[in-house]
């Protein structure tokens, strides 16, 4: 009896050390870095319908994880230097009067650290969905975090295919100069973050050569996707592709992966760019 009873208390034990209570993100915050719009849709999506179309003004979505291991930020928004109007400073002027933006300073990325109650030098990992101006903007004001990247997009930012080098999403003044020696874990596909199934980094290639995505595990119990640009908003979710891909079969896999991912586990896909579900439901936590 008694070997059956130490038996039962170890299972006991090695089911708690891999349950969802073990494997936990303690939360996540949905940010934005200021706005970009107004603009119509088919501006970034040209296969929506005319009976579909509309004006869109559309958040640009940093996240802030927070996990017992270490405080971790995905994607670093707009550079601060197009802040308060400084936007022909540091993109090109095609960009700023197409895309709008409206970022004020205490949009960016810092700012909305210390909003929450924390630093920049207390970030441990910076993960960037991919190398585009509105996501790896701001990644030199992390110099001492891990950043967390597929080793094509890393290339590609550095090094862009010739027919996307003309239109300016690549700003290299957001990853030259000291941030070519960060620290840099060159991925390869998925990556799980804190080895405990919480924070999975997922490949969803197609909007880029190396796009990635966030599934994070609540304590809750519930999965929250983040797409980033592999799912800008549910205009895509509907069968309408985005207008700006490395590969539009690639994308289209990536956006059917999510879709599974999300069917499977019973989860929630919060998309990059979506006016309507940033209006209710960023600038908040969920845990």
């Amino acid at each position: 009896m008694k070997k059956l009873g130490f038996v039962a208390a170890l299972a006991a034990l090695l089911f708690s050390l891999h349950s969802p209570a073990a494997a936990q993100v303690k939360g996540l915050y949905w940010t934005t870095s200021g706005m970009f719009g107004p603009f119509p849709i088919t501006d970034l999506i040209p296969s929506v319908p005319k009976e579909k179309a509309r004006n869109v003004t559309i958040p640009v979505s940093m996240w802030v994880i927070d996990h017992p291991k270490g405080l971790v930020v995905f994607d670093t928004g707009n550079n601060v230097a197009i802040s308060d109007g400084g936007c022909k400073t540091h993109w090109v002027a095609g960009n700023c009067d197409g895309l709008k933006p409206s970022q004020k300073r205490d949009d960016v990325i810092d700012r909305q650290l210390q909003k929450l109650g924390y630093s920049t030098d207390k970030v441990k990992a910076v993960i960037t969905s991919h190398s585009h101006l509105d996501h790896i903007g701001n990644i030199k004001m992390f110099p001492k975090a891990v950043h967390v990247i597929q080793k094509k997009e890393l290339y590609q930012a550095w090094w862009p295919e010739k027919f996307q080098r003309g239109g300016g999403v690549f700003v290299m003044g957001d990853f030259d100069g000291p941030a070519r020696d960060f620290n840099y874990l060159e991925l390869d596909g998925d990556y799980d973050l804190f080895g405990d199934g919480s924070v999975m980094i997922l490949s969803t290639p197609g909007h880029t050569l190396g796009h990635q995505s966030v599934k994070a595990k609540l304590a809750s119990g519930k999965t929250i996707i983040m797409s980033q640009d592999a799912i800008w908003m549910q205009e895509n979710l509907d069968g309408y592709p985005a207008g700006l891909n490395y590969s539009v079969k690639d994308y289209n896999n990536s956006v059917n992966r999510l879709k599974m991912i999300r069917d499977l586990e019973d989860g929630e896909i919060f998309f990059a760019h979506d006016q309507d579900q940033f209006k209710a439901k960023g600038n908040q936590w969920y845990k």
